[in-house]
């Protein structure tokens, strides 16, 4: 059965915590080589991952790039603008035709359905590089990023303030699947997807609203934002009104545990989402944390190829 990575929930727990451990090893074993060396033992040589942009991208594309490069294989870029994709040719013919040329496919798009539309049609690994609804990958190098600090998974108390959005959609669901709780923060009309609350529940995460940013942000051992305004979004001069009173700085910051640290999965914008004093302060892993998206693309594919 192929392996499709569309949500968290597609692998699951033991293999989500399976991949962290996976990417701790293998980020452990090639210190201080040069970025572009594979691994000694390169997992994926000469395999080839076609990478589908159809928003732009900085962190997703170099980190999956220089991540099949360093499991041995090569990577095919492609963006709406120069493929037939663009053009109106469907999603199925385009899935059916990269099945036979590549080895798997990742695409960030804006669209849910497409990928799983793409992931129906497809015979080799779908991996999601960011919809409009999720945003798993990031998750798996959020998720890696804490431990490696450190921060022991259940029981956290994560603390989310802004949009509710793919990335928050995601932490939601990972909460679920880790065993840890969720804080969101965010003004009415901006709230995340239900059903992702409603599984993480159900699992056992406590996952609690607030319109206050203070009450989110009291106790919590991690607090994490993002833009607020995605790229195409409209209405951006009301949706930054709203979200002003949750902008992360220090006295949100003050709220939250003494050795709390603070995440953004960037670009970020200075001065609206997120103070200069808290992205570029002592508590702040986000270099760490951009970083790590290497290493947690590396542990997804190996996933998708069942070597995880």
């Amino acid at each position: 059965m192929t392996r499709h990575f569309l949500n968290l929930s597609d692998a699951g727990g033991d293999s989500i915590a399976a991949m962290i451990n996976d990417a701790i090893d293998r980020k452990d074993a090639r210190k201080s080589w040069p970025k572009g060396k594979a691994d000694a033992d390169a997992p994926l040589a000469d395999h080839v991952l076609a990478m589908i942009f159809e928003k732009s991208s900085t962190r997703t594309r170099v980190s999956f790039d220089i991540a099949i490069r360093q499991l041995g294989g090569t990577s095919i870029v492609m963006d709406s603008g120069s493929m037939q994709l663009g053009r109106g040719e469907t999603v199925a013919d385009t899935a059916k035709v990269l099945s036979r040329m590549c080895d798997a496919i990742m695409i960030r798009t804006d669209d849910h359905a497409k990928i799983e539309e793409l992931a129906a049609n497809a015979s080799v690994p779908v991996i999601n590089g960011l919809t409009d609804l999720s945003h798993p990958c990031q998750i798996v190098a959020d998720l890696l990023t804490l431990i490696e600090h450190d921060k022991a998974l259940p029981g956290l108390e994560l603390a989310w303030l802004g949009d509710g959005n793919n990335v928050l959609n995601s932490i939601v669901e990972a909460a679920g699947l880790m065993k840890f709780n969720v804080r969101i923060g965010c003004p009415e009309g901006y709230d995340p997807d239900t059903s992702f609350i409603t599984a993480a529940k159900a699992a056992g995460a406590n996952v609690t609203l607030y319109r206050d940013a203070l009450e989110a942000a009291a106790g919590a051992d991690v607090i994490v934002a993002d833009t607020w305004v995605s790229m195409g979004q409209a209405h951006a001069d009301a949706k930054m009104e709203a979200m002003m009173p949750f902008q992360v700085n220090d006295v949100i910051m003050d709220q939250a545990k003494s050795d709390a640290v603070f995440l953004h999965c960037l670009p970020a914008h200075r001065g609206e989402e997120v103070m200069p004093s808290v992205i570029d302060g002592p508590q702040s892993l986000v270099w760490d944390e951009a970083e790590n998206r290497i290493h947690a693309q590396k542990s997804v594919l190996r996933w998708a190829f069942g070597q995880i």
